[in-house]
């Protein structure tokens, strides 16, 4: 975290960077009545607390987000090629702020519309999935990638009459921090921590729904109402990251399986690993996309390319071990 404060085009030494953080951290505390006495230029300050701490505290929050929601998605659906987008989340929240754009809307009812769009699919794939006569998880599936395609078509449609030179197909469909300011943190941190506290706390049952659900009621577990949790607070954190960020994949799917050959399966370590490693990788991949090249490079391309090989490496290597 604070390695990421000395990368960058601007340089900062470490000392001026831990000043600046702990006046910031001292004045939050006092609200304002403490402050250190300043030792650097306004360039400093303005580098480090006005574009670096929003934009790796975002990662971090968004990096924990996708992780933790992959975790409780893939427990959930038993599954370990569960994402977080499976209900749709992503798309919605995509299709949100590409419709918000094309209206000409602030950055601030962007990211509200994406947030609450993406919030929308999910509830439509949840309500599609209660309502199916199919096996309740194999339909909540089925609605999510149907929700998703139909979506995803609206976004694709949305940049066809858009004008191009917008930020839309660059920033939405492969994901940046670039524009994310303290404002825009103080929106996504509140459902962010929302979706991600409930899970941390109820990780330990979230092995129950492993198991049938004849076994769960017989140890006194809803699991109805378990599964239900698990998709609000999953939902919750994947969209306000999305409304922010854009989107991210590969995040919530590669990272759980990684944390899987490091801790085991319990999710009650599972998920508190997903949490660190998937706030350390993404902080990771975004000080790659800000110093790689001149020009700033989409996160959704770097964690695709370092994702895509190292989930081929997993799917191997546990295929080989299974088969040993």
């Amino acid at each position: 975290f604070f390695l990421s404060f000395l990368l960058g085009r601007y340089r900062v030494s470490a000392l001026q960077t831990a000043r600046l953080l702990a006046d910031r951290a001292l004045s939050g505390i006092s609200r304002g009545r403490l402050r250190l006495a300043p030792t650097w230029t306004p360039e400093e300050a303005s580098v480090v607390i006005q574009i670096r701490l929003p934009r790796i505290l975002s990662a971090a929050l968004i990096g924990a987000a996708l992780s933790a929601a992959g975790a409780s998605y893939q427990a959930m659906f038993r599954n370990p090629m569960v994402s977080p987008d499976l209900l749709g989340a992503s798309t919605g929240a995509c299709f949100g702020a590409a419709l918000a754009i094309l209206f000409g809307a602030s950055y601030a009812v962007i990211t509200a519309g994406s947030f609450l769009f993406g919030l929308a699919a999910v509830g439509l794939t949840y309500l599609v999935g209660r309502l199916s006569r199919m096996r309740s998880n194999l339909a909540m599936v089925l609605a999510g990638v149907m929700v998703g395609s139909l979506f995803s078509a609206g976004t694709s449609f949305i940049k066809l009459v858009a004008d191009t030179n917008e930020q839309l197909p660059a920033y939405w469909l492969m994901g940046a921090l670039t524009a994310v300011r303290l404002d825009d943190l103080h929106f996504a941190m509140v459902p962010i921590l929302l979706g991600l506290l409930p899970l941390f706390f109820l990780r330990w049952r979230l092995n129950l729904l492993t198991i049938s659900e004849a076994e769960a009621r017989s140890m006194g577990v809803n699991t109805k109402l378990l599964r239900l949790a698990v998709i609000v607070c999953a939902t919750l954190a994947t969209a306000a990251s999305v409304s922010i960020s854009g989107m991210i994949g590969w995040v919530g799917l590669v990272i759980p399986h990684i944390c899987r050959l490091l801790v085991g399966q319990n999710t009650r370590h599972l998920l508190p690993c997903s949490m660190l490693l998937g706030a350390s990788f993404l902080m990771l991949v975004d000080d790659l996309a800000r110093c790689l090249t001149t020009s700033e490079i989409p996160l959704g391309i770097l964690t695709a390319l370092v994702g895509a090989p190292l989930f081929l490496y997993l799917i191997v290597k546990g295929g080989a071990r299974d088969a040993a």
